[in-house]
């Protein structure tokens, strides 16, 4: 017989999307508003060309704050750990990969606020992009 304090288990999709969400409050809560500017620093490319790892950095009240983790799992990237940094996987080769990231994620936080809007489909250049 199950009480009525007992924890229901949170199936895995339902957990990633709490993630999410969770992620996705932290970084518009306390590290980005519209306008600002997200600092890619390229940490490793593979030998083919075909992937390359980055993190993602912000600054606010003159702290340098890594937004890594949460971008990485706002955006469903892969997380490792490059020489003791963390940082996300993105794959693809072509094209400026860093605006890709920034741009992709400010299109996830402020798709709501563009909704409706003359401005919808520019929520990605929200926020600005520059490497280090």
């Amino acid at each position: 017989m199950e009480t009525a304090t007992a924890e229901k288990k949170v199936s895995k999709k339902a957990q990633k999307a709490l993630d999410i969400e969770y992620a996705r409050e932290q970084l518009l809560t306390h590290y980005l508003t519209e306008g600002d500017t997200v600092y890619t620093v390229l940490r490793s490319v593979s030998s083919s060309g075909m992937s390359r790892t980055m993190s993602l950095k912000v600054v606010k009240d003159g702290k340098i704050l890594d937004l890594t983790y949460y971008a990485a799992t706002v955006l469903d990237y892969p997380l490792v750990e490059v020489n003791g940094s963390r940082a996300i996987r993105v794959g693809g080769c072509g094209m400026d990969m860093g605006f890709h990231v920034v741009y992709s994620l400010s299109s996830v936080l402020f798709r709501s606020k563009f909704e409706g809007t003359l401005g919808a489909g520019n929520q990605g250049y929200a926020l600005n992009h520059t490497w280090l």
